[in-house]
């Protein structure tokens, strides 16, 4: 933060704050072409910088560069269709926004999948009120009728994109906490039952890379 303040001098032109896919970032003057090659940062970040608390300060450039983040994802997202950019939504959602982070509202650890307080796992064992043991299939549906009757919290299937139904069958990741239709990851309701840990095709590409 100190550095990142102490280059954003008043004195300078105007200045904008850039974050780069290798995850670093740089506070430079903006691109000459126009119209820019993908959509530009908050112009003149430094101008208010000593007229503002510290906190307040950097909890505006936060948010601006919140908004530039997304407006890049959706330029990018343009040539997507419906459902692929409802799963790239739902991917920016699963991550704590800058503004978040900064003014100290969430940490990066509590803002993974089923931190809300709703589990999303369905491998731990519960019980129904008459002490009867209920199957991972019951606890799964119970689970998705949960996330199925929030309001504004729509579920999308971690590979198609497409949203949640109640009609299909649907298993989720105890490593990220997504949800996949059965069909797309090729797991039966029956399959399911003899699953201790359920890891998704993606969750298992990332161990074998280990």
């Amino acid at each position: 933060v100190d550095q990142f303040y102490s280059q954003c001098d008043p004195e300078k032109e105007n200045l904008c704050l850039y974050g780069h896919p290798n995850e670093s970032w740089e506070v430079t003057m903006p691109a000459d072409e126009v119209p820019p090659e993908i959509p530009e940062p908050a112009l003149g970040i430094n101008f208010s910088r000593d007229g503002m608390c510290k906190k307040d300060w950097l909890s505006l450039v936060a948010v601006h560069s919140d908004c530039w983040l997304v407006a890049v994802a959706f330029y990018f997202g343009a040539r997507l269709n419906g459902n692929e950019r409802k799963r790239l939504y739902s991917l920016i959602n699963d991550l704590p926004t800058l503004f978040e982070v900064v003014t100290g509202r969430i940490s990066v650890k509590d803002n993974q999948p089923g931190a809300d307080g709703r589990s999303k796992s369905w491998n731990s064992t519960k019980r129904s009120i008459d002490g009867q043991a209920r199957s991972k299939h019951e606890l799964l549906e119970e689970s998705l009728g949960e996330v199925d009757d929030a309001e504004n919290d729509e579920t999308f299937c971690g590979s198609c994109g497409g949203s949640y139904n109640s009609a299909q069958f649907w298993i989720g990741c105890d490593i990220c906490e997504r949800w996949y239709h059965g069909k797309c990851v090729k797991i039966t309701p029956a399959k399911a039952e003899n699953i201790k840990q359920y890891k998704c095709p993606s969750c298992s590409t990332k161990k074998a890379r280990h």
